[in-house]
């Protein structure tokens, strides 16, 4: 069983940009998480066990886990309390109805490792500044082809396939 890591918390770009915009009247001091993926890709490039990375730019982590479901046939499987998301974000989130799983992530990677150097790729990635956020967030296993989330509470939900980008392009 493969695992899956992110290289920080998600939903921080999606989050500054809806604030910066003040569409909805609110404001905060959430920084965009914009910054070069290349220390992080180049810290782990080179373990064997390496077996994806991706920057989850649009569409967040749940669609680089429906990207990579498609492509595989294998199920996805998330770890709520495993993925990191800023107390800010989730109250955004909470108020306007948005899913920090599906918002966009600048200067983020998701990787899939195999099981026995996840941990390695962990410490390679904490190790930076770009990484300091960094978790194991999930894996991949052979099951029906979905991607879930385990709940905080152990129960599973089916993570759809996102239909429109929440936040349109700025650039």
């Amino acid at each position: 069983m493969d695992r899956i890591l992110v290289s920080g918390p998600v939903g921080d770009h999606g989050v500054a940009v809806m604030l910066a915009r003040e569409e909805f009247g609110m404001r905060g001091d959430l920084a965009s998480d914009t910054a070069s993926v290349f220390p992080l890709t180049l810290a782990i490039r080179d373990m064997p066990g390496l077996r994806f990375m991706r920057d989850p730019t649009c569409g967040g982590l749940a669609t680089v886990m429906h990207e990579l479901m498609h492509v595989t046939g294998l199920q996805m499987r998330l770890e709520q309390l495993s993925v990191p998301v800023r107390d800010l974000v989730v109250s955004v989130c909470e108020m306007l109805g948005y899913d920090a799983l599906y918002l966009a992530c600048e200067g983020r990677v998701v990787a899939v490792v195999a099981s026995e150097e996840a941990e390695q790729a962990l410490v390679a990635w904490q190790a930076l500044p770009e990484g300091e956020g960094a978790a194991i967030v999930g894996s991949v296993v052979e099951d029906r082809q979905r991607v879930i989330l385990v709940t905080e509470l152990g129960g599973e939900r089916i993570l759809e396939e996102l239909e429109d980008d929440p936040l349109p392009r700025i650039c």
